[in-house]
């Protein structure tokens, strides 16, 4: 069956001057679904959300909403609504009355507004006596979802968020995210999602798109690009990761270079294949690997020395400094500790199966 997109960008350029803040850009994104685009400071993500509702104007390329190009459209006339990072509600009006305004700009009646900012004020959970609460009575995570509300009043097709969430204390954010990814499957809209935290972006979205200098590095869902990550640059966006250079060799084996990896058998034997004078690196990530006895047996092992141990709330995070100086990283539940002292050596190792090669990067 073929999704048809709400949204599609289609060679999508934005140039200052003579600096290319994002090059050419093609994504399609389907109705109904909650895509997050992340990425650090000043790879082209708030660049992007400014082209998608009309804060600034493409260089070059085409955004089309279904069958209407909409690139050189006031964003005022698009059905789209944007919830900034600051909201911009008004201090001075009540609850109600922010949530009403986008309707009242539009010449919606008094009794239709206020029986819709009621029917919202539901939606967002919050009881209806807030109507005429002032919104500097409100706490942080009240006036989120006011904001919310008001972005939702005039049925938007699409709602767009400039990272909402990043101003709020830890778990008052993390709420939030989920109330969000619930009101996000109450309403059936379409929401695409800016933010630098990857956490956001793991726990709320349908798909994840990071991007890196402009462009799209990545679009998956969040396993997809945890798990299988193509290129280096997304997997350590993702979290602590183990990498290894590899290269092929002339019986199809791997030859590992910089920390002292060994492989045991063969490269079809374990599962992965490298042509002669192919490139790549092989990652594992630190839940994988495991502390092993002398007498235990894996694909992959390597020696070194216990440099540090970190606690993470529900984990224990393991440094290991292997011979040639490189660090590894483990990772094991609180409840599974390991009991070996700093500056003891220990035997590492992990699977095949639990290892990802990206090629050529």
């Amino acid at each position: 069956m073929t999704i048809t997109p709400i949204l599609r960008l289609k060679n999508l350029v934005k140039r200052f001057g003579s600096f290319t803040a994002l090059h050419e850009t093609d994504l399609d994104i389907i109705e109904g679904e909650f895509l997050t685009i992340v990425g650090p400071s000043g790879s082209g993500k708030t660049t992007l959300i400014r082209l998608l509702v009309g804060m600034d104007s493409p260089t070059e390329g085409e955004i089309w909403l279904r069958d209407k190009r909409i690139d050189q459209m006031p964003a005022n006339t698009r059905p789209t609504c944007m919830v900034f990072q600051s909201l911009a509600l008004f201090p001075h009006r009540s609850v109600g009355e922010n949530i009403e305004f986008p309707l009242k700009i539009r010449g919606v009646r008094a009794s239709d507004r206020r029986l819709r900012a009621l029917e919202l004020l539901e939606l967002l959970r919050l009881p209806d006596t807030y109507y005429d609460k002032r919104i500097h009575q409100c706490s942080g995570g009240e006036r989120q979802r006011v904001a919310l509300a008001r972005a939702l009043a005039f049925d938007p097709e699409i709602l767009f968020f400039d990272e909402p969430l990043s101003a709020l204390d830890y778990r008052l954010r993390k709420t939030l995210e989920k109330e969000l990814k619930d009101l996000h499957s109450r309403t059936g809209k379409t929401f695409v999602y800016i933010t630098h935290s990857l956490e956001e972006a793991m726990v709320m979205s349908d798909r994840i798109a990071i991007m890196r200098a402009g462009r799209f590095e990545q679009i998956n869902d969040a396993e997809g690009i945890y798990a299988r990550p193509e290129s280096k640059f997304v997997a350590e966006f993702m979290g602590e990761v183990n990498l290894f250079d590899v290269e092929g060799t002339s019986n199809g084996g791997l030859h590992s270079k910089g920390v002292e990896v060994h492989v045991n058998g063969a490269a079809q034997e374990i599962g992965i294949a490298l042509e002669k004078g192919d490139t790549g690196t092989l990652m594992v990530r630190p839940e994988f690997v495991r502390f092993l006895s002398s007498t235990e047996t894996t694909d992959f092992i390597v020696t070194g020395v216990l440099r540090g141990e970190y606690a993470l709330g529900s984990r224990i995070q393991y440094q290991v400094e292997a011979a040639d100086g490189s660090i590894l990283t483990v990772e094991k539940l609180r409840e599974d500790r390991y009991e070996g002292a700093l500056d003891e050596s220990v035997i590492l190792g992990w699977d095949v199966e639990n290892t990802h090669l990206i090629r050529g990067d």
